[in-house]
């Protein structure tokens, strides 16, 4: 990344763009103090909005904004902070931030890049960062609450103690293989250590056992599917309850795969409209069937739709399918199905949205999952696996130095979770807990 030295002070508007009421323009970096000197005219006491004219370095006046000083290492970043809360029009703005970019020493942030010294200043762990990350792009209730949880260090604080556990067992063997004729160690300390890495283990695998913490980032996945002119098109119409795809009579309108994010009920569900299902001669359409016939494989969800006409289609291979009968205003249902409705005048929809959202919370369980990422789950999953070779030699009279590097290997994934991998917390431990080399 450019510039990510501290002795740049970056600057960046932290408002959406456009045209609004107020802009809010923060500034972070080792000059932020002298900006405010030269654009506002002084620095207001610490975390105080104070009311300033902004200046140029000619004097000319830019506008009256609200001026606030957050001296680090209390701020976000960790260094010293500032923001000016403008005037949103967009002459106001760039004004500003031509002003900014002139000064010495002074310039745009790039994409991320507060929330990145923000971790590389110890003020957020890699867990937090992306809870961050997930809150700001979060776009329903259970989304937020989950993204909010990790924020607050649901995670980062269960992955420290485990690490933190970890470490106290690894310094543990490494005081029992280097210094076992110190008088001051315990003949215990082994067992000790295995105890503690049992409890980590169980902990772990009762996290990777919770597999609603993905998905409910990713969304429920609801692919639409059927023969052609079943009325999948109108469902995600009504769905979406905008014209997202081409409603036609024509057979084979619909060649590839439409995907609509909707919010049901609190809860993120992603619906995908597909390719009719039947052999055609069609190349183009042969290869939109063979892309429904895959997404169906992989969702969570398929809705089969049956019309009331036509002749009946074998389902498609999915993980859960549920029958749906379309065009319930024109005809009944043609055989036995789960649910009937009629997209264009909407009977039944509120029914079915029920039922997917029924469907949803069962596959995202309480909310209460620990891993929200498959970087977490990676990252744990080697950990585990590293104990559980630890666990085994320790058990069967194996060597200790296999053990304890089994079990380096476990400290290092685990810390991977939060971005702390540091082999030179084992040595503090070591001789700070045992006294070695007095």
């Amino acid at each position: 990344m450019q510039g990510s030295g501290s002795n740049d002070t970056i600057f960046a508007p932290a408002s959406g763009h456009g045209r609004a009421a107020i802009c809010v323009v923060r500034l972070s970096g080792g000059r932020s103090r002298a900006v405010l000197e030269v654009l506002a005219g002084g620095v207001p006491a610490p975390r105080r909005l104070a009311l300033r004219t902004l200046r140029d370095e000619a004097g000319e006046a830019l506008d009256q904004a609200l001026v606030t000083w957050l001296p680090g290492p209390g701020s976000f970043t960790g260094e010293d902070q500032a923001e000016l809360h403008i005037h949103g029009g967009l002459a106001t703005r760039a004004a500003v931030l031509r002003v900014l970019a002139a000064l010495p020493g002074c310039r745009p942030a790039q994409p991320g890049e507060f929330t990145r010294r923000a971790f590389l200043n110890g003020r957020m762990d890699l867990s937090r960062v992306e809870g961050l990350a997930d809150l700001i792009d979060a776009e329903t209730e259970a989304q937020r609450r989950q993204a909010y949880r990790q924020l607050e260090g649901r995670l980062g604080i269960a992955v420290e103690r485990w690490r933190e556990t970890l470490l106290n067992g690894l310094a543990l063997f490494e005081a029992a293989l280097d210094f076992a004729d110190e008088g001051d160690v315990p003949e215990t300390l082994e067992a000790e250590a295995l105890a503690a890495m049992a409890d980590v283990a169980s902990q772990i695998e009762a996290a990777l056992d919770q597999t609603g913490g993905e998905r409910l980032r990713e969304g429920f996945s609801v692919v639409l599917a059927g023969p052609p002119n079943a009325g999948k098109s109108t469902l995600l119409n009504a769905l979406a309850r905008r014209d997202v795809a081409i409603v036609s009579p024509v057979a084979g309108t619909t060649r590839d795969a439409i995907e609509v994010h909707c919010d049901v009920h609190g809860l993120p569900i992603v619906f995908v409209d597909t390719a009719g299902l039947r052999d055609s001669d069609d190349a183009v359409e042969r290869a939109g069937v063979e892309r429904a016939r895959a997404r169906a494989a992989d969702a969570d969800l398929v809705l089969w739709l049956v019309p009331p006409e036509g002749t009946p289609e074998p389902k498609p291979a999915g993980r859960r399918v549920l029958t749906v009968g379309t065009k319930a205003d024109l005809a009944a249902p043609r055989g036995e199905v789960d649910l009937a409705i009629a997209a264009a005048t909407g009977a039944g929809l509120d029914g079915l949205l029920e039922t997917l959202a029924a469907e949803a919370s069962l596959r995202f369980g309480q909310g209460d999952a620990v891993i929200t990422r498959e970087r977490h789950r990676t990252a744990l999953r080697r950990a585990g696996d590293s104990l559980g070779r630890a666990l085994a030699l320790a058990r069967t009279g194996g060597p200790s130095e296999l053990v304890a590097e089994d079990l380096r290997l476990a400290v290092r994934a685990v810390g991977e979770v939060t971005g702390r991998v540091d082999v030179d917390d084992v040595l503090d431990r070591l001789f700070g807990s045992f006294c070695i080399g007095k």
